[in-house]
């Protein structure tokens, strides 16, 4: 939206249209914006969900029930200002006209819903919600609509369709097997952030970690040089993604204020279902579905201990852990809670890290041979010939302009060589090729010097 006031105002210079434009900067405000918003309407929403939708603690586990005893008056349903904040700052620096926000926000907002629905039977009868059928099938409803949307915009795209593999050289072409990764990716995630949401402060902060890697991983989606030179499938326009990121990470820092231990609100459905399947749709954009399972590895390791824990009960009538999820076993355990906290904290980000720092170890930082590479043809390529070289930072968007037949996408690596391409020679003849200019400023300068 204030691209769209800036623009049509016409009252600003083309530098500093050109500068609000820019994706960073407009992220970082997101950031900022949902922050301050969260922070601002934190007091009040909680104010006003006091008396009204406070959390009844029901556990299975009477132990739990002991633990959780004082937390009985704090009020649920936090999550609502949190997804409001996040709304707020893309509405007013996001690309209204992108095509990958709206199906994104659909997922947002429709799991908002689920959760909301959730809560409010959770708090309003004796249950401990929705039945997980129905809750289930709402949440694949939602996830299938955003995945059979987001399929229809990748398809167009060269890449768009491909499954990056971690410590692989080569993706995996995917097909209609897309729309099941992708809702399996949205529903796993929404529903294993909503299991790790069991004590003050533990599912914000691992979100904060596993959301500040998925922010760099749509921003290389997006760049033709990082996405290149990590390897990664290109994606254009996912990089406006990185502007909802960076509002999530806002959005998660200002709940986190009210948040820490001793909670003044708790997340709830309403937050936890939303906000873990934006980090799917997120994957599911940048094409990592499978490096979220790392980045998001404290939250995959909560839910398997939950199904492993059904599991290994239905099978040898005992129980494996003291309490699923993992964090009530660390309770039962006599952790302390602010000890679980962290260290999950600190086990989240080494997980984020693990999962970026994975994108460069199966591709190299150096240029291939030239033996195997000189005289290998690229597809549909009028000059037959091209010389593939690993990109450089150095390259700029010049390049693609003089050469029409500048390939992408999977073919992005590529550098038309300049004397085999009739295209490019065609182009430069009538524009000025880089190098006949530079030879001419020189044969100038050297002129002057004379």
């Amino acid at each position: 939206m204030l691209l769209w006031i800036l623009h049509n105002l016409a009252i600003f210079s083309t530098d500093a249209l050109t500068a609000c434009g820019k994706i960073t900067p407009r992220a970082a405000l997101a950031a900022g914006v949902s922050f301050l918003a969260a922070v601002l309407l934190g007091p009040r929403w909680i104010a006003w969900l006091n008396g009204r939708f406070r959390e009844p603690i029901k556990s299975d586990s009477p132990d739990i029930a002991r633990l959780h005893r004082g937390k009985q008056s704090t009020p649920t349903m936090g999550g609502l200002f949190v997804v409001a904040a996040m709304l707020v700052a893309v509405l007013l620096f996001g690309d209204l006209n992108n095509i990958y926000l709206w199906p994104t926000l659909f997922a947002v907002v429709g799991l908002t819903l689920v959760g909301i629905v959730d809560d409010t039977v959770k708090i309003r009868s004796e249950k401990k919600g929705i039945s997980a059928r129905w809750k289930l099938a709402a949440q694949l409803a939602v996830a299938a609509v955003s995945a059979v949307w987001l399929y229809h915009l990748q398809a167009s795209v060269h890449d768009g369709l491909l499954l990056h593999v971690p410590l692989a050289g080569t993706p995996i072409s995917l097909g209609w097997w897309f729309v099941p990764l992708a809702v399996l990716a949205i529903v796993g995630s929404s529903n294993a952030v909503n299991l790790a949401d069991g004590l003050d402060g533990l599912a914000g902060g691992c979100l904060l970690a596993a959301a500040a890697a998925m922010t760099g991983l749509v921003y290389a989606a997006g760049h033709a040089e990082w996405a290149a030179y990590l390897g990664v499938p290109r994606i254009p326009q996912a990089g406006e993604m990185t502007v909802l990121a960076g509002a999530m990470i806002g959005g998660v820092l200002g709940f986190l204020w009210f948040n820490c231990h001793p909670a003044q609100v708790f997340l709830g459905n309403t937050g936890s279902l939303p906000l873990g399947g934006l980090l799917g749709v997120l994957a599911v954009i940048a094409r990592q579905e499978l490096l979220l399972v790392v980045i998001a590895g404290v939250f995959v390791v909560e839910a398997l201990s939950v199904i492993v824990q059904v599991g290994y009960f239905k099978w040898r009538r005992r129980r494996l852990l003291r309490c699923a999820p993992l964090h009530h076993h660390f309770q039962l355990l006599g952790w302390a809670e602010n000890k679980i906290v962290v260290r999950f904290w600190i086990a989240a980000a080494l997980c984020a890290l693990l999962g970026t720092a994975s994108l460069k170890l199966g591709t190299s930082d150096g240029p291939p041979k030239v033996a195997e590479t000189i005289g290998k043809e690229a597809p549909n390529h009028p000059a037959g010939k091209c010389v593939f070289q690993e990109p450089r930072m150095a390259r700029t968007a010049a390049n693609q302009r003089d050469c029409p037949s500048f390939p992408r996408s999977a073919w992005e690596r590529t550098v038309c060589n300049a004397p085999r391409c009739p295209i490019r020679r065609g182009a430069s003849e009538k524009a000025g090729s880089h190098a006949e200019r530079g030879n001419q400023e020189r044969t100038a300068a050297n002129q002057r010097d004379y």
